[in-house]
């Protein structure tokens, strides 16, 4: 059955979202409304499966949001609302509780990071994310999906869940007339010079909201003398960029500051080291606070007045919510009467 490309994407709302958040996600959401259809989530199920505070969270929903329209997705042209607002993805879910097997679960490595040592205190919510991960997609009928390389594992799961469904049910979906397969295997999307950011601090772990050093990463919210100074505090060595990509083997703050120039620019590593090869680290500084500043800068200040102002965010969310669920309802719709619910 041939379906209709569509893509799918979720950010969980959990704060301070950063320059990794940025370059690895956002960003790739933005170019993608140039190609295809897109749903856009703010996935805040996903966030209670942790300890959290609900009026953090709100906070957190309208931040995301804000974000997704200062870097540029356009809420009128495509689908911007947060998940608890479409019931479809919860009653999903339990279908697919049906469908994966435990087996398939416990191969998840993000649950074994997440969790650390004290698995059995870990909430059901954690471990089975995963299928609610797959419900978000799939209740779309969505075919593709931009993901980080981390994100890989929970893409596969998602896919072995559509094929196992199909295969279960395949008899039941034929006679209510939908061909081969009702759900589609979606396909990742991974683009870009720099879908892992790290961090500022520490050339060798990954950018994150949890670094309890705030000059580890560049939020989103900065304005430009934050950016400015992290970017000059960024730890570096003491040799000269080199002129060509082995040159960085073995030197991880130097990569990660000439993948993040060339992210921000357009640009290809080799082009940022023909331009800045053999130069010290204080000459590439200063183009980069340029750069960044241009670019992350404006951004920062449009989050803040669009965070501000509760009513717009609330309402393009509404209005998303309304849109994801006239395509989600009809597919769950489909689902039960393939399973044999009365409806």
């Amino acid at each position: 059955m041939a379906f209709k490309e569509l893509v799918f994407s979720g950010v969980q709302p959990t704060g301070n979202l950063h320059l990794g958040n940025y370059l690895g996600a956002i960003v790739k959401f933005v170019e993608l409304q140039n190609s295809h259809d897109c749903i856009y989530c703010v996935v805040d199920m996903h966030a209670i499966t942790q300890a959290h505070d609900p009026k953090q969270l709100v906070a957190n929903i309208r931040e995301v949001t804000a974000a997704f329209i200062a870097c540029g997705i356009d809420p009128k042209k495509h689908i911007v609302f947060n998940q608890s607002q479409v019931a479809e993805h919860a009653e999903l879910a339990w279908v697919f509780n049906c469908v994966a097997r435990i087996g398939w679960l416990n191969r998840m490595t993000q649950f074994k990071e997440k969790a650390g040592k004290d698995r059995e205190n870990a909430s059901i919510g954690l471990y089975d994310y995963p299928v609610l991960m797959a419900a978000d997609i799939l209740v779309y009928r969505a075919t593709h999906v931009p993901v980080g390389e981390d994100q890989k594992q929970h893409l596969e799961l998602a896919r072995d869940i559509a094929q196992k469904f199909n295969n279960d049910f395949a008899e039941s979906i034929t006679a209510h007339g939908f061909g081969d397969g009702f759900f589609p295997l979606p396909e990742p999307l991974i683009q870009g010079p720099a879908t892992r950011v790290m961090s500022l601090r520490d050339g060798t772990k990954k950018m994150s909201k949890s670094d309890a050093s705030d000059y580890s990463r560049i939020n989103l919210s900065d304005d430009a003398d934050a950016i400015a100074q992290k970017v000059r505090k960024a730890k570096t060595d003491p040799e000269p960029l080199p002129s060509e990509l082995p040159g960085l083997d073995k030197r991880p703050e130097a990569a990660n500051l000439v993948g993040i120039y060339a992210a921000l620019s357009g640009a290809t590593k080799e082009k940022v080291l023909s331009d800045f090869g053999g130069g010290q680290f204080s000459q590439f500084k200063a183009s980069l606070v340029d750069l960044a500043v241009a670019k992350l800068g404006p951004i920062g200040a449009e989050m803040k007045k669009l965070s501000a102002d509760h009513a717009y965010i609330d309402a393009v969310l509404r209005d998303g919510s309304d849109r994801a669920r006239a395509i989600a309802a009809p597919n769950m719709k489909a689902v039960k009467e393939i399973v044999g619910f009365l409806n």
